[in-house]
C-alpha cells in the first residue's frame, strides 16, 4: 500500500492540532516533519515542543526529516518528543553510519535524505541497514517548489537497489508531488509519498487526500 504523509510545513500553524486531527480522520498514514535549522537549509522551521505538542492527538507514525547539521546531537530529543522515524541527511553527517545505528539503538526506524544532485549509489554499503530512503526532488528548505523531473529516475536507482539489498525498504519521495505527478513517482517505486502544498491547498485536507489516492 501506497503511504501518504503530509508535510506540516505546509499547515496552518494557528490551526495545527486540528490539522492534525483532521488528517488522521482524512486517511493519512504518516506525519512528515520537516526540521530545519537555518544553517543546513536556508530556513528555520520549528523543533521538538511542537512535536511534542501534538504527539498526543494522533496515532500517526511521526516521520521526522531532520534538515539540520551535526543531527547525531539531536536524536535522543526527537525519540524522546515521539518520533517514529528520524531520517538524516547524507550531506549533514559525517559519521552516517554511526548516526544510523544510533537511530536504530532506541529501537525506533531509521532514514536517510539526499538532496536532488546528490547520487544514490552513495548509499549502496547502507541500504541493508536502512528502513528509509528519501529522494528529495527538490532543494530543500522551503515548501511549494515544483518536481525536479530527474529525481524520477533517482527513485527508480532506489528501487533497483532495494529489490536487491533490501526489498522492505521504504522509498520515500518528498518536493513538489501533486495529483499530476503523483503517479510517475509511484511507479518508478516510491512507496511513501510526501505532500505539502498539495494536502493542505485551500484548507481542503480531506478533499486533497482523497483526489491524491484517486489518482493512484
Amino acid at each position: 500500500m501506497i503511504k501518504i504523509a503530509p508535510s506540516i510545513l505546509a499547515s496552518d500553524f494557528s490551526k495545527l492540532g486540528e490539522q492534525v486531527i483532521e488528517l488522521e480522520k482524512s486517511g493519512a498514514d504518516m506525519l512528515h516533519i520537516d526540521v530545519m535549522d537555518g544553517n543546513f537549509v536556508p530556513n528555520i522551521s520549528y523543533g521538538t515542543p511542537i512535536v511534542k505538542s501534538i504527539r498526543g492527538l494522533t496515532k500517526m507514525i511521526f516521520d521526522a526529516h531532520l534538515m539540520i547539521n551535526e543531527p547525531s546531537k539531536y536524536i535522543e530529543d526527537f525519540v524522546k518528543s515521539g518520533a517514529d522515524i528520524i531520517t538524516v541527511h547524507y550531506e549533514a553527517d559525517k559519521h552516517l553510519d554511526r548516526t544510523i545505528n544510533y537511530i536504530k539503538s532506541f529501537n525506533i526506524k531509521a532514514g536517510v535524505a539526499l538532496n536532488p544532485s546528490t547520487p544514490v549509489d552513495v548509499l549502496k554499503y547502507l541500504i541493508p541497514n536502512l528502513d528509509m530512503v528519501l529522494i528529495m526532488s527538490v532543494n530543500p528548505g522551503f515548501g511549494g517548489q515544483k518536481y525536479i523531473k530527474y529525481c524520477s529516475e533517482k527513485i527508480r536507482e532506489v528501487k533497483n537497489l532495494s529489490e536487491k539489498l533490501n526489498k522492505d525498504l521504504l522509498i520515500q519521495v518528498d518536493g513538489g508531488v501533486t495529483k499530476d505527478n503523483i503517479k510517475e513517482a509511484v511507479y518508478m517505486g516510491a512507496n511513501v509519498i510526501v505532500a505539502g502544498s498539495s494536502v493542505f491547498k485551500d484548507g481542503l485536507i480531506m478533499k486533497n487526500i482523497s483526489e491524491l489516492r484517486g489518482e493512484l
